[in-house]
């Protein structure tokens, strides 16, 4: 969307403890993450006349949230449905209302109780709303480890992927988990550490996946002329992009799609895409995303990939143009993705290490190393971020940002 390229800024972060048991309700929990982003912008509630978050029914609504910190009645809002998938499409939506003139100061935010509470995929709950899982409960088939599993055994089929480049990345990530305070996982890991972690669904060990987590992330957006004025550093939206397919499980139907190599040329990929579950719906999304921000993957100094698992983040790092396809094992394997790197990937650890509040705290990471405040995990003259959502599996829909250094 190359109409609101640089008009909006994310003027403040703020964050909740995270934790294996937060003792809190989720409301809590977004109160406290609202208030210390309006404290980084400062700014207060008082000059909130947008709220904006996405839950898939464990978490505070922006009804709930707003009365509870005596917003003003809002001029926009925005409660959506879906999970990882969507985190960025709101952000991106709220820079929209800002863009347009519907509201001044929009606090976007994720609270969770994702380890005491609502844990994802498991029991007691009910099942997925969605015609496919008829056929796949009887089997046991509905946890993400499960499904994801499903994609990661393919693309190791396909190019040769090793569970070694899956416990790189892991290893890679929690030694900038280590630099960062805030993480729930610091200490350091080896790649036998990995190795000897035990099996969750095959080809996935335990330090794949994702950690639950109890903890609530915000950011505030307002005009970047508005922003040069307050605390810090403006961090403009550069490019917001979302889309995605029909299905919550079985992904888009079958369709002709080529998607055009970057800078012009010959294409990279063609073909029925859907079909190839080694390619994610964000390489349709990122040529959109990139046009819309004016820069290619060369011009990206870091990136927060959404890493629900380790293998999310190798295919993004292929789909965004990262490195060539069915290369992401080896690209992780060389050190591109670490501290000092080509490409420093999860500066803040991830939610492998860092902590999983279901998108929003990778595009806080990506601020805080676009003002230069991320101290011993900083990249040296960092100006532009890519921070993504969920890349488009179980789930199809996708969405990611380009963020900037005013």
């Amino acid at each position: 969307m190359s109409g609101i390229r640089d008009r909006v800024a994310v003027a403040g972060v703020g964050y909740t403890a995270f934790s294996k048991d937060s003792g809190v309700s989720t409301l809590t929990l977004a109160c406290e993450a609202v208030l210390a982003a309006l404290a980084d912008a400062g700014l207060s509630p008082d000059d909130v006349d947008g709220v904006a978050t996405h839950r898939v029914g464990d978490s505070a609504a922006p009804s709930v949230v707003g009365p509870a910190l005596g917003l003003p009645p809002p001029s926009w809002y925005l409660d959506q449905f879906g999970g990882g998938s969507v985190s960025h499409a709101v952000v991106g939506q709220a820079a929209l209302a800002v863009a347009a003139g519907i509201a001044r100061t929009v606090v976007c935010y994720r609270a969770i109780n994702a380890r005491s509470e609502f844990r994802m995929g498991g029991t007691g709950r009910a099942l997925p709303v969605g015609p496919e899982v008829q056929y796949q409960a009887p089997y046991g088939y509905v946890a993400p480890p499960q499904q994801f599993a499903m994609y990661a055994r393919a693309h190791m089929a396909k190019y040769g992927t090793k569970s070694e480049h899956f416990g790189r990345l892991a290893v890679i990530q929690r030694a900038n988990a280590a630099r960062n305070p805030r993480a729930l996982m610091r200490t350091p890991i080896t790649l036998d550490d990995y190795l000897a972690s035990r099996w969750i669904a095959e080809p996935f060990r335990l330090l794949d996946c994702c950690l639950e987590t109890d903890g609530a992330c915000a950011l505030v957006l307002t005009s970047a002329e508005r922003a040069a004025g307050l605390r810090h550093r403006p961090v403009l939206i550069s490019a917001a992009a979302w889309g995605g397919g029909e299905s919550f499980l079985s992904g888009p139907a079958p369709r002709d799609v080529t998607v055009a190599a970057w800078g012009g040329g010959e294409s990279f990929l063609s073909g029925p895409a859907p079909r190839d579950v080694t390619v994610s719906s964000a390489a349709e999304l990122a040529p959109r995303l990139y046009r819309a921000a004016g820069v290619g993957p060369g011009d990206i100094d870091v990136a927060q990939l959404y890493d629900c698992f380790t293998y999310s983040v190798i295919v993004q790092l292929e789909d965004y143009g990262f490195c060539a396809k069915g290369e992401g094992g080896p690209f992780v394997e060389s050190g591109a993705t670490a501290l000092g790197g080509t490409i420093p990937v999860n500066t803040h650890g991830g939610f492998l290490s860092e902590g999983y509040v279901h998108g929003i705290n990778h595009i806080a990471e990506a601020v805080s190393q676009l003002r230069g405040d991320a101290e011993e995990r900083q990249v040296p003259g960092a100006e532009v971020a890519l921070s993504t959502a969920q890349p488009g599996y179980v789930l199809p829909a996708t969405s990611a940002l380009i963020l900037r250094a005013a």
